[in-house]
């Protein structure tokens, strides 16, 4: 039967189409502060707040979690906007003479 709607979509699916590309996801990284016994909590709160955009109460938070756990995260990023903000906060330890220490981790 010509007008058979099965027989229809098979002649259909004879067209060439584009096949779909795969699209693979950034790569995401974690800033992770890590412990140290130099370094303020004060200070950690300051940097928290001043280059990942946290509240006090946030950055409170995240500086426990680095002074009972020995690390915690400050955000999650692309690789480049992770390790510039390590470069920045890194720089900005080093002219307070803090020797805060951080990392740009794979999630």
């Amino acid at each position: 039967m010509p007008n058979d709607p099965e027989e229809r979509e098979d002649k259909q699916g004879d067209l060439a189409t584009e096949r779909e590309r795969k699209v693979e996801k950034a790569r995401r990284y974690k800033v992770v502060f890590h412990n140290d016994d130099y370094t303020t909590m004060e200070f950690v709160v300051l940097v928290l707040m001043k280059f990942f955009h946290r509240t006090e109460t946030e950055a409170t938070h995240i500086m426990l979690s680095v002074h009972h756990r020995g690390h915690g995260v400050a955000g999650v990023y692309t690789k480049d906007v992770a390790e510039t903000k390590v470069a920045q906060v890194q720089d900005f330890a080093k002219e307070h003479a803090m020797p805060l220490r951080l990392t740009a981790e794979p999630e």
